[in-house]
């Protein structure tokens, strides 16, 4: 992408956020023209006082080539609302981050994700759940967000990596800085089975006015949310909240009525999230109890790397011609003549209205999107 330093650009700038991003796409239609512009055309696109003088004085000392060689240094890779494989269930949460710094890989099948989050003074009772419940998801086949914190988060982790399974660690400071510094180890075995993912800049610390807003990011990558052991005051709780907004399952595990870290959990339970005895009560609920099965249509060997890309996109829940060429950023007449002979080679059906779905073995089957 040719202007991929600009969004880099813009992501530093001060107070200038998804929303502010959004206004000087719409105002003047790509970011690199938008850096350039003059401040009265920046308040014209809606920008305050503030972010126009930050911006300016932004450029004067941001060499943003020298941004993307500091990124490439480091083994991360920059997603932006303009690529196809910025993750879909990211993109639809409010104010999404236009920029996602990612270390490791993002894959397909971490659509499939869960998040396993509580907090960072966990109980052994605690740790062992959180053991148990992201190790069982992750033999299932699912992926295992959560936030690298101490406690409950570095045991789900480590419990993903422990049985084969792939595991997201979405952090609160850049991907270059390790917090907290004894996760290191943890952190370099989650990059190779998996991915470091944070919306900060490089050299971004880990300030704790950064955690609140990461949190509708591990939100936003599952599914559901599983929240472990939680005080009243932790931050799962804030995950959990964002995850009730996006439109997300939130589960939560059961706990001593007196011990206090339970507390937020056996709240949450009386206020309606699904009671966690079991990984299945987290499986049926989000109809995961095939994803191993889902897998294998999605191993369909495609003919070619279009067929593949939309491949990618297409599951049981019907999707429009139109929202696989914006996903998929093909042109809308390869998307329908490609559709056209997958469905000769019963790989997909159209179910009326230019909507198609992924057909296993001559039928409908069932994925999850």
């Amino acid at each position: 992408m040719t202007d991929l330093k600009y969004w880099v650009g813009f992501n530093i700038v001060p107070h200038i956020g998804p929303a502010k991003v959004q206004a000087l796409l719409d105002h003047f239609g790509d970011l690199a023209t938008a850096w350039v512009a003059e401040a009265h055309d920046l308040r014209a696109a809606g920008l305050d006082r503030r972010a126009v003088d930050s911006l300016l004085a932004a450029r004067m000392r941001l060499d943003l080539d020298a941004e993307l060689e500091k990124i490439a240094r480091v083994g991360a890779r920059v997603l932006t609302w303009a690529d196809a494989d910025y993750p879909a269930s990211l993109r639809s949460i409010y104010h999404p981050p236009p920029v996602l710094y990612v270390k490791g890989e993002l894959r397909p099948e971490d659509e499939w994700a869960v998040a396993v989050v509580g907090t960072r003074r966990a109980t052994v009772y605690g740790k062992e759940v959180a053991r148990v419940i992201a190790g069982d998801l992750a033999r299932n086949g699912v992926t295992i967000i959560s936030g690298l914190a101490r406690g409950i988060d570095a045991r789900a982790h480590q419990a993903a990596l422990d049985a084969g399974g792939r595991t997201i660690a979405v952090l609160g400071c850049g991907v270059d800085r390790m917090y907290p510094p004894e996760h290191r180890k943890l952190a370099e075995a989650i990059v190779a089975q998996g991915a470091l993912v944070s919306e900060y800049a490089l050299g971004t610390p880990p300030e704790s006015g950064n955690f609140p807003p990461r949190n509708r990011i591990i939100s936003g990558l599952a599914l559901g949310v599983v929240v472990v052991e939680a005080g009243v005051g932790s931050g799962a709780l804030i995950t959990a909240d964002y995850a009730a907004d996006q439109g997300r399952e939130v589960f939560a595990v059961p706990g001593n009525i007196f011990n206090r870290s339970s507390e937020g959990c056996n709240a949450l339970i009386r206020d309606g999230a699904h009671p966690v005895l079991n990984v299945n009560d987290i499986l049926e609920v989000l109809n995961l109890t095939m994803v191993s099965q889902q897998a294998e249509v999605r191993a369909i060997v495609p003919e070619n790397e279009t067929e593949a890309r939309l491949l990618s996109y297409i599951t049981a829940e019907p999707i429009h011609v139109d929202e696989l060429g914006r996903r998929s950023g093909l042109p809308i007449a390869q998307v329908s003549s490609t559709l056209a002979l997958m469905e000769l080679k019963g790989m997909v059906r159209q179910v009326g209205g230019m909507n198609f779905v992924l057909v296993r073995e001559g039928r409908v089957d069932y994925v999850v999107d």
